[in-house]
């Protein structure tokens, strides 16, 4: 399924930890941003990346990870740079506070690093925000005890003006159109959980 992949260890020193899992709701108008904290866990917004729609999904944050080519799924993040105009983003990092303090910084980084014709300095201030796609098995989804984070890239700002909410859009921008490019992150693997609009209602958005 992968098509660009690179050394672990490589981006582990750039992403050392992406935190993000899922149940519909909410319009493009009203799209959910930011991460809440429930207890000792962080839930998060998402898409199906299936069907495109609104979901949820908490990470325990003292769940043992320990993947295996069996129980692990993707979870892809597509990264915006700043002017994409893709409208609001699970993951604020520009002109706010970064909504999403455990690895909102770090992904924007990733991002600069790779691209950075497309997401601009190193210390990722040209990053609008990410997104996360995650698989749920009610739709037909690849879902899994554990997700391995997969960056999505864009080649060009112009390319970054179509928002992917589903893995189809995600394989057609790498594989077909080559618009973008995606690479796995391992050492970034954590154990997450679908769950419902509620629970993220009933969260406290991260300072």
């Amino acid at each position: 399924m992968f098509r660009k992949c690179f050394s672990g260890a490589v981006v582990a020193g750039i992403l050392t930890a992406v935190g993000l899992v899922a149940q519909p709701m909410a319009s493009a108008s009203t799209a959910p941003s930011g991460e809440r904290t429930v207890g000792p866990n962080i839930v998060a917004p998402g898409y199906d990346d299936t069907t495109g729609g609104v979901v949820y999904f908490s990470i325990p944050t003292k769940a043992p990870v320990n993947p295996t080519p069996q129980n692990t799924a993707p979870l892809y993040f597509p990264v915006y740079p700043v002017g994409a105009g893709v409208g609001t983003l699970d993951c604020q990092h520009t002109p706010t506070t970064d909504n999403c303090p455990d690895h909102g910084t770090k992904v924007a980084q990733l991002a600069a690093h790779f691209v950075p014709t497309v997401y601009g300095p190193a210390d990722g201030s040209g990053v609008a925000g990410h997104d996360h796609l995650i698989g749920i098995a009610s739709t037909g989804g690849d879902l899994n005890v554990n997700w391995v984070p997969v960056a999505v890239l864009f080649k060009t700002a112009t390319a970054a003006q179509q928002h992917l909410t589903t893995e189809a859009q995600v394989l057609k921008a790498v594989q077909v159109d080559h618009t973008a490019i995606m690479f796995q992150i391992p050492p970034a693997t954590f154990h997450g959980e679908v769950v419902s609009a509620a629970v993220y209602e009933h969260g406290t958005p991260v300072a």
